[in-house]
């Protein structure tokens, strides 16, 4: 094993070519957006969008060697206008002198720059003096002024995929800059790095370092959890552990309980599972077990997860702990989530069947020369707005009654309307 450890293992594994990019083949690969861009000539300002560990730098790096230009990094955390200031002046130099050269100004976490801030490039990206890329884990939408934002393309970068990342072990074991490790140990390497390869290259930067000190030739899942501890330990995605958690949270809210389902999806979060999964979960759960029992249930799940994109961590999660507690509050009702499962079953049974011809469109002469749409009842020219009595399923096909809602929420008077327009329809048939 390599014992060099003073060029840390990012940095000797970072791509010198396109081609050696692992992830992000929507943009990088023969024909993509970024690959087009790079072949072009004609470097152009840009966001790369996408959460952390995913190449936004490696991008930009590429990017400025591709064109042969002076590469620049600002990072909005630690920087200000000073630096600004700085970056333009060396633009210039760099434009001004002997040999003539490009330069790419690569702003790190864009979106920590306050608009002045953000205003000040614009009349250097306007005017030519350098190409802008930014980099952000926000939504640019939200994050980046719209006159810079209106002046860069955005590429969404994408979190990397399981195999992506067991390629990155796998380069770090062809330069031996790790021992073997036991497939079990991958595996976990892998779900903890949850598509951020800057994880899993500290991770294995760590492991290389105890490995050598223990005088190992090869790494197990036992020697990992050991050495890795608690944060390897908690968090088990892809794993049993990770959901059953998961799975306990949704049954808490199914269940009413919100103290029950606060404390999983803390556990969660301390686990380190990716907040836009909970997400995710929440939106599910939303339309799965309160429906239309409580219709706000899905927007307010929607509203949290965009909150969730606008502050990120941890204030963010403040909305989905809301969220949370709102659903499992709710009443409860899975109605038209067996109505769904019901009528994908009906189709599968029936087939495709004939649309009636009273209920097809006739845009031309020629349709309604051939039937359609004759008969068809406008139901707004009918008594209370509903054409009692109509059929709306295929010539032949006895009718469902795929939708019972339940008695609670908003389905009471829901069920209530329903029975009616059927005793209705019962009626005049």
């Amino acid at each position: 094993m390599n014992t060099a450890t003073h060029v840390p293992l990012a940095e000797r594994l970072r791509p010198r070519t396109l081609g050696e990019v692992i992830g992000q083949q929507h943009l990088l690969g023969e024909g993509m957006a970024l690959r087009l861009a790079f072949e072009s000539g004609q470097p152009h300002s840009c966001i790369l969008w996408g959460p952390p560990g995913v190449g936004k730098t490696t991008i930009a790096r590429l990017m400025a060697d591709a064109f042969d230009a002076q590469f620049i990094t600002i990072s909005a955390v630690l920087g200000g206008v000073k630096d600004i200031r700085e970056a333009v002046e060396r633009a210039e130099a760099a434009r001004d002198g002997l040999h003539a050269q490009r330069t790419i100004v690569f702003v790190d976490e864009v979106h920590r720059f306050n608009k002045s801030q953000q205003d000040a490039f614009l009349p250097h990206v306007e005017s030519g003096l350098f190409t802008f890329i930014g980099a952000t884990t926000e939504n640019p939408s939200f994050e980046v002024n719209s006159a810079l934002l209106s002046r860069a393309a955005v590429y969404v970068l994408q979190s990397l995929t399981d195999d992506d990342l067991r390629a990155i072990v796998a380069k770090a074991q062809a330069i031996q800059a790790v021992p073997a490790i036991d497939e079990a140990a991958i595996a976990r390497l892998v779900g903890y790095a949850d598509g951020d390869a800057r994880r899993l290259l500290n991770t294995l930067e760590t492991l290389a370092v105890a490995a050598g000190r223990e005088k190992l030739d090869r790494i197990d899942d036992a020697w990992l959890l050991r050495v890795l501890g608690e944060r390897m330990r908690r968090y088990d995605k892809g794993g049993d552990q990770f959901y059953d958690t998961i799975s306990a949270l949704h049954k808490s809210v199914r269940g009413s309980d919100p103290d029950a389902a606060l404390y999983w999806f803390v556990r969660m979060l301390d686990g380190g599972a990716d907040p836009r999964y909970l997400a995710r979960r929440l939106i599910r759960m939303a339309a799965e077990d309160i429906g239309l029992a409580d219709p706000r249930a899905l927007r307010l799940a929607l509203d949290a997860a965009e909150v969730y994109e606008r502050l990120g961590s941890p204030e963010g999660e403040l909305a989905l702990a809301e969220c949370v507690v709102f659903l499992a509050m709710a009443p409860k009702s899975n109605a038209v989530y067996k109505a769904f499962n019901e009528a994908r079953a009906l189709v599968k049974r029936e087939g495709s069947r004939p649309v009636p011809l009273h209920l097809r469109n006739a845009p031309t002469q020629l349709m309604k020369d051939l039937d359609h749409g004759k008969g068809y009842r406008y139901a707004h020219d009918e008594v209370g707005g509903v054409a009692a009595g109509e059929n709306y399923w295929p010539t032949g096909m006895t009718p469902a009654e795929l939708y019972r809602p339940v008695e609670r929420g908003l389905e009471i008077r829901i069920a209530e309307r329903l029975r009616e327009l059927r005793r209705l329809n019962h009626q005049n048939s």
